[in-house]
């Protein structure tokens, strides 16, 4: 994988691609979550490099996509993943999201319909204002007040504890979280759910109408992940959607790295599906 760099005009954003990308392989973008970097996906990065033309960024003011100023949006994140996949002449991508990945990736489809070949989402949620109350939409920004009642270490633990359920999977969200200091870890956090609220009542997302992503939809949950809402909001998208959830087994949210081998097969089935 080689490392590049994208300039946005208000900062850059580090991303890695394989080498020597084949035309004949099918492309597979890794989009990371709230303060995650690259580093979440390494265990789809190593299964599938050697049969797909794989990207995965840093998003904007995540891990070395910094310093970055957090004055962005959502809409403005699927552009800058657009622009990186022009630069890469990456064609019809599969677009695997975890958590707000996952939200990024389903307004890519909105923005470019038919540019993405699927979407799988893994422990994200549903863009549409249909799916949320009102006041949980309202409380979003405003959780992050609470990680600064914690002393840092204390918090770290507590999210790495939170986020993954096995030894594996919490070293490297403490490796992540160990890249920043508190206050830009809040910052960053504050910034992410605020995005999340905003995205559910801008306008490109506000239709009743809204449901599921234009693009074919794979929906992941780590069966032990009781992040927030994650869990109703998935059995809602997959009623409305008609889309089975599958429930990885021994999983927090951040399933890929609890069970990769489980993830792995879900994807092999999905881009076998779209040969």
């Amino acid at each position: 994988m080689r490392q590049k760099s994208f300039d946005t005009g208000r900062g850059n954003i580090v991303y890695w691609v394989s080498d020597e990308p084949d035309v004949a392989r099918p492309w597979l973008v890794f989009l990371p979550g709230l303060t995650a970097d690259h580093r979440l996906f390494e265990g789809q990065i190593e299964h599938f490099e050697s049969c797909a033309n794989c990207l995965v960024w840093d998003a904007p003011a995540h891990g070395l996509s910094r310093p970055f100023p957090l004055d962005f949006s959502l809409e403005d994140m699927a552009r800058w993943l657009g622009d990186v996949l022009d630069a890469e002449g990456a064609a019809d991508p599969l677009l695997v999201g975890q958590s707000l990945g996952g939200y990024v990736a389903q307004v890519f489809d909105v923005l470019f319909p038919g540019r993405a070949r699927g979407i799988v989402s893994v422990d994200s949620a549903p863009l549409g204002r249909s799916y949320y109350k009102s006041w949980e939409l309202a409380c979003l920004p405003f959780v992050t007040r609470m990680f600064r009642l914690y002393p840092w270490e204390t918090l770290q633990k507590a999210s790495s504890e939170g986020n993954a359920a096995t030894e594996a999977g919490r070293a490297i969200m403490v490796a992540m979280m160990a890249d920043y200091s508190k206050d830009e870890y809040c910052l960053l956090s504050t910034h992410g759910f605020a995005m999340l609220a905003e995205g559910n009542v801008q306008e490109v997302m506000r239709s009743d109408d809204y449901a599921a992503p234009a693009a074919p939809l794979t929906l992941i949950v780590g069966e032990r992940d009781n992040t927030g809402f994650i869990r109703k909001y998935n059995e809602l998208w997959s009623q409305r959607t008609g889309q089975p959830i599958h429930w990885i087994e021994g999983a927090a949210h951040n399933a890929n790295t609890d069970n990769p081998q489980a993830v792995n097969a879900i994807i092999e089935k999905v881009l076998a599906v779209g040969a």
